[in-house]
């Protein structure tokens, strides 16, 4: 990297070294998650290494799972670290509740799986369990629909 340790970097350089794509960072700076940077005479974006250290937080945050306005309100945390860490801790836990819930769905919908399986009599398509459990929802003996959920992209 040409830039010294605290930057300035220019933006593919903040990529680079954040793992957060160059039109992700763009984002994160329109929804105010990021701070805009100032610019060079040339007019390219000069982060600094808080910028970078901010990137790799929403990157992992992100990896975890985390919410954008969970992320924002653990930034907000994060920039007044003199506070108690209560909100910080009920973001996380309701972020486990969150995963306990969906392994759940995942343990229901396993348990489906093996069972429509195992009945399959590995004969003809008529006589299919998978395809008839598949086209009869009635036949399914969990409960293992999880509400659809939205995956961002950024």
């Amino acid at each position: 990297m040409s830039a010294g340790e605290d930057g300035p970097f220019t933006i593919g350089e903040a990529a680079r070294v954040s793992g957060v794509k160059v039109p992700t960072i763009r984002y994160y700076e329109s929804i105010g998650l990021l701070p805009r940077p100032p610019r060079t005479e040339g007019g390219r974006r000069a982060y600094d290494g808080a910028d970078l250290r901010r990137l790799a937080f929403i990157r992992h945050s992100r990896e975890l799972g985390f919410e954008i306005e969970a992320i924002r309100t653990l930034l907000h945390l994060q920039d007044d670290p003199d506070q108690s860490c209560a909100a910080a801790d009920a973001i996380a836990r309701h972020r486990l509740e969150e995963v306990e819930r969906r392994i759940a769905g995942l343990t229901a919908l396993k348990v489906e799986l093996e069972r429509m399986i195992a009945g399959c009599a590995h004969g003809r398509v008529d006589q299919c369990r998978v395809i008839e459990t598949l086209a009869d929802h009635d036949l399914c003996r969990h409960d293992h629909h999880a509400p659809a959920t939205a995956v961002p992209t950024h």
